[in-house]
């Protein structure tokens, strides 16, 4: 008994020893590493032309003198992106980035260096089906290095530029006090743009904007196909029924866009960028900023039932006529910034009851009650 006794309090002190002297080798071995992350992700998508990040170097324990610790872009390590990623990808060209500096120091007392940045430009310009990847890494000098923490990864790609849409079945969206009117008044040439995908046409009349009474897109009127655009104005409705060729589907992404020329006196309907009818007309100006309870809506005209059984996305006005190019090369998504946008709703909030107006003007629109919201992925691959 008395040797079991002295073989365990043998091994209760080798253990000891051997616990002291890993935390004693670890200690010796202070390591750098990259603190702000292995990965990270750009989108690439056209409203998007540039990026930032800083990048830092941490160490486990002080030091009693300041570590410098170099950086630099690593090509080679995109094989082991593309091994641990199982992802085709190439070196990202030098023309789309600038690294600020090539080292970085952490101070004496410190643990995180300060940090370096690394910008991107011209995003936007590259090939949105590709995968571009910029490896950036410490280089080995002074100091050990902690190689599973030793590069970060910069990954361009494409992705969904709309994740999430509001769903207006039962539900509209209104401006009762406009915020800059002006902007969207006295308008002799405009372009109304909406994405919108319907489930169902089982009423006279489906509303996707507008203001009744003056000017509004919607599907359906009386004798008329309900699956069908149909501009109705304060000087006439346009285009004449044609269920044959001009219906909507149900189920399926249609971009719609409507252009008024006051000056030509032309309106012209676009699906999916494709002009699909124009008519003459006697108005020459339109006013779409007007306040209270009989101004624009998305989802409304006259009635509460005259709503839009679906998910939109993408609601716009422009104080220009738009080019069936221009309209056809952006349904997903404009620069909020984009000339002669005035009104910009992407409806892509994904909570809450209030959409943002991404111009300069401000104008929010809000639900008459709680939205739903719904995840999608668009454009589809």
């Amino acid at each position: 008994m008395r040797k079991r006794h002295i073989y365990s309090l043998g091994l209760v002190l080798v253990l000891l020893t051997l616990f002291t002297a890993c935390k004693n080798e670890e200690s010796f071995d202070n390591k750098v590493f990259i603190s702000t992350g292995k990965l990270e992700r750009i989108i690439n998508k056209p409203s998007v032309g540039q990026a930032q990040f800083d990048i830092k170097v941490g160490m486990a324990n002080l030091e009693s003198t300041a570590v410098r610790v170099d950086l630099a872009v690593d090509p080679p390590k995109l094989d082991a992106y593309t091994k641990i990623y199982n992802e085709k990808a190439e070196i990202l060209p030098a023309n789309f980035y600038r690294l600020s500096s090539n080292n970085v120091e952490i101070s004496q007392g410190a643990v995180e260096s300060s940090p370096v940045t690394i910008a991107f430009d011209k995003i936007n310009t590259l090939d949105r089906d590709k995968v571009y990847v910029l490896p950036v890494s410490i280089i080995p000098g002074n100091v050990a290095v902690l190689e599973s923490q030793k590069t970060v990864y910069y990954v361009i790609k494409g992705g969904a530029l709309i994740d999430v849409v509001a769903d207006i079945e039962n539900n509209n969206l209104h401006i009762d006090q406009w915020k800059t009117p002006a902007a969207v008044n006295n308008l002799s040439k405009f372009t109304l743009e909406a994405l919108v995908r319907v489930r169902n046409y089982d009423r006279m009349i489906s509303t996707v904007m507008g203001i009744e009474g003056r000017f509004l897109i919607r599907l359906g009127d009386a004798n008329f196909p309900p699956n069908q655009i149909q501009v109705a104005t304060s000087a006439g409705n346009i285009p004449g029924a044609d269920a044959a060729t001009k219906g909507l589907p149900t189920n399926q992404w249609v971009h719609i866009a409507v252009t008024f020329n006051g000056v030509d006196r032309k309106i012209r309907v676009y699906v999916d960028g494709k002009l699909q009818s124009e008519a003459n007309t006697n108005l020459s100006t339109v006013n779409f900023g007007v306040n209270g309870q009989d101004g624009f809506y998305i989802g409304r005209s006259y009635a509460d039932d005259r709503f839009l059984a679906g998910d939109i996305s993408e609601c716009r006005i422009w104080n220009i006529e738009r080019t069936m190019d221009e309209i056809a090369s952006t349904p997903y998504e404009v620069d909020p910034a984009a000339q002669g946008l005035v009104a910009y709703w992407k409806c892509n909030e994904g909570s809450g009851s209030v959409i943002k107006d991404h111009t300069v003007n401000g104008n929010d629109l809000t639900a008459k009650t709680a939205l739903k919201w719904t995840a999608v992925s668009l454009p589809a691959k």
